[in-house]
C-alpha cells in the first residue's frame, strides 16, 4: 500500500501536522512518502494508492505554493490516472476563524475533478469527537506575537488527530484495493 502525503509550509505548522499524518498512514507495511511540495512530483501520484495534500489556509483559500503544484495536474487530469484514488485533505490556520473549512473545501475540489475518493474523519473517531473537523484535518495554530517568539506549533491533541485521519486514509485505501485493514 501506497500512501503519499504532499504539503506546503512557510514555518512548520503545516510540515508537523503532515509528519503526524503520515506517522499515522504508515499501517500494516504502508509505504508512506512525505514530500514537501518544492521536491514532490505530480507523475509519483499514480503509483499512490492514497493521496493527502495539505498547506496553510492562506485567507480561506489553498497557499499559492500547493496551488502552483496541483496546477501541473493536467495532463494527469487528461489521462484519468487519479481515478478512484483515495484522498484527504488538511491545513493549517493562524486564527479560529481564519478559514479552515473553506480552505479544506478548496482543497477536496481538485480532488474531485480528478475523479477521486474523498475520505473526511467521522464525528466517531475518539481524536474528532468533539473537535469537528469533518472535511480533512484543520488545526489553528495561532499567530506568534513576534518574530522572535518560538512557533506556535500543533498541539498534542492536533498531531493526535493527524495520526488518526493517516490511520483512517490508509485503511480506507487497504478496503478500497481488496486488501483487508487489521
Amino acid at each position: 500500500m501506497k500512501i503519499t502525503v504532499v504539503y506546503d509550509s512557510e514555518n512548520g505548522h503545516t510540515e508537523a501536522l503532515a509528519s503526524s499524518i503520515a506517522e499515522g498512514a504508515r499501517i500494516h507495511g504502508s509505504d508512506v512518502r512525505l514530500e514537501h511540495v518544492r521536491s514532490a512530483r505530480v507523475e509519483e501520484l499514480v503509483d499512490a494508492d492514497g493521496i493527502i495534500w495539505g498547506c496553510p489556509g492562506h485567507f480561506g483559500t489553498i497557499s499559492s505554493g500547493l496551488k502552483a503544484w496541483i496546477d501541473q495536474l493536467g495532463l494527469l487530469w487528461a489521462q484519468g490516472k487519479l481515478v478512484n484514488k483515495i484522498g484527504g485533505v488538511f491545513c493549517t490556520t493562524a486564527t479560529v476563524h481564519g478559514g479552515l473549512e473553506s480552505t479544506l473545501l478548496n482543497l477536496i475540489t481538485p480532488m474531485l475533478h480528478q475523479g477521486m475518493i474523498i475520505v473526511g474523519m467521522p464525528s466517531n473517531t475518539p481524536e474528532n469527537a468533539l473537535y469537528g473537523s469533518y472535511y480533512g484535518v484543520g488545526v489553528t495554530c495561532p499567530v506568534e506575537a513576534s518574530p522572535e517568539d518560538p512557533p506556535n506549533l500543533p498541539s498534542a491533541a492536533d498531531l493526535a488527530l493527524g495520526r488518526a485521519f493517516g490511520q483512517r486514509i490508509a485503511e480506507t485505501a487497504m478496503k478500497f484495493a481488496g486488501q483487508r485493514a487489521e
